[in-house]
């Protein structure tokens, strides 16, 4: 898809192109003030949007980040064109709808108001009225090209649909797996590995629904959806995961969860035969396992090594399934890196995932690299794959939750 601002004239785009250092300094203030105005006045936004990612920051970051993309590139939205596609397949697993886009305009402007006071002129807040309803107008088109390509599948839905939980497995001090089969009994669509769904919980004693994403962790083709999820424990800085805990202690077989189709950006390259590069770190197993899961089904000669870091082996998910593959499959090797190993701890590094560690058990750069796990770690991983002068086309990953830089040093 082609996207540009054509729409806009030329003192539009240079006045929106003026205020990207203001947007620099002051994004994540104009964004939380953005969040506070519209969630005050659409209180039934709040069955949409993460309340512990409000909470966190994360949720205001990720947004001043993507309006701070845009304006740089206001001249040439085709450049971020990716990241418009990884938003947009996030709000079709929310179901966001275009009459929805308005609001968010509204209240972003007055947010720029409120936070800029005298600079947010009103010309400048025209201009941004103008930039606005011009990329919301690109993702209310790139999410109707996905809304209708997921209802044309077989099996393919609008909205939610129940399913019921038909297995329930625990893989590790932290995290469980829930198999899902369509309560209707009828046909569901397949999905590419790396993709994710969108779990609705209804909590008794919350006042409003509570959507989280939740990566499949098993190949495609099977009779069940299959996720893993890892319980976010209460810390000192935040409260327990509202969700995952409910999955956890609440779910069990049989319970019912609605949930909306398969959706999701990154995705394995099946096309591509060079050696595969699998990283996770934590709960990020989860796509990475349907990766290796289709790989050694689909392309059984194909080079993968398949490297895991983890706390210990309480809180490693899936090893001895991980394990399998590699002893049954020689083209799979298998690497476990610990960061605080127990004393009977099988693995292969204690520490961090390093650059000089990488180097040596990687079999060469020119190949296609996934990873996906806690934002620190993916931040490592990043700049040890640009150090080993990886293609940035060759590079893949996830984060979860809201979508945010993490190629920035």
């Amino acid at each position: 898809m082609e996207i540009t601002s054509s729409g806009l004239d030329e003192q539009t785009k240079q006045l929106i192109k003026a205020t990207v250092p203001i947007l620099q300094k002051h994004g994540t203030a104009i964004t939380k003030r953005f969040y506070h105005l519209m969630l005050s006045h659409h209180p039934e936004l709040k069955n949409l949007f993460n309340q512990t990612n409000q909470r966190r920051g994360d949720q205001p970051a990720a947004l001043a980040n993507t309006v701070y993309a845009a304006a740089a590139n206001i001249d040439n939205l085709q450049t971020i064109l990716p990241h418009v596609y990884q938003i947009a397949h996030k709000h079709k697993s929310l179901q966001v709808q275009p009459n929805q886009y308005p609001i968010v305009g509204k209240y972003l402007l007055l947010a720029m108001k409120d936070v800029l006071g005298d600079i947010a002129s009103d010309d400048v807040i025209t201009a941004w009225e103008k930039a606005y309803g011009v990329i919301a107008n690109i993702f209310i088109q790139v999410e109707k090209q996905l809304y209708n390509a997921t209802q044309q599948e077989k099996g393919g839905w609008a909205g939610f649909r129940d399913f019921k939980v038909v297995k329930k497995t625990k893989e590790s001090d932290v995290i469980t797996s829930f198999y899902l089969q369509p309560i209707d009994g009828l046909p569901f669509p397949t999905f590419t590995p790396g993709q994710y769904l969108t779990v609705k919980a209804e909590i008794p004693g919350e006042p409003y629904t509570h959507l989280r994403q939740y990566s499949l962790s098993t190949a495609p083709g099977k009779d069940y959806y299959r996720i893993s999820v890892k319980r976010e424990d209460k810390t000192d800085h935040f409260p327990g995961g509202i969700v995952s805990n409910f999955l956890h202690s609440s779910i069990t077989e049989g319970s019912i969860l609605p949930i909306s189709a398969p959706t999701g950006y990154f995705t394995l390259d099946l096309d591509d035969t060079r050696p595969l590069v699998l990283i996770s770190g934590g709960v990020g197993l989860t796509p990475m396992m349907s990766m290796l899961e289709t790989v050694i089904n689909e392309q059984p000669t194909r080079e993968v090594i398949f490297i895991h870091a983890a706390k210990s082996s309480k809180y490693h998910a899936m090893k001895d399934k991980v394990a399998t593959i590699s002893k049954q499959n020689e083209q799979v090797l298998n690497y476990t890196i610990y960061s605080k190993p127990e004393e009977m701890d099988s693995y292969d590094r204690s520490g961090h995932i390093s650059h000089d560690w990488l180097k040596t058990i990687i079999p060469c750069t020119d190949a296609s690299f996934y990873f996906c796990g806690p934002k620190g770690f993916m931040k490592t991983t990043y700049l040890i794959l640009k150090q080993l002068k990886v293609a940035d086309s060759d590079i893949h990953y996830e984060i979860f939750g809201p979508l945010e830089d993490i190629t920035a040093s």
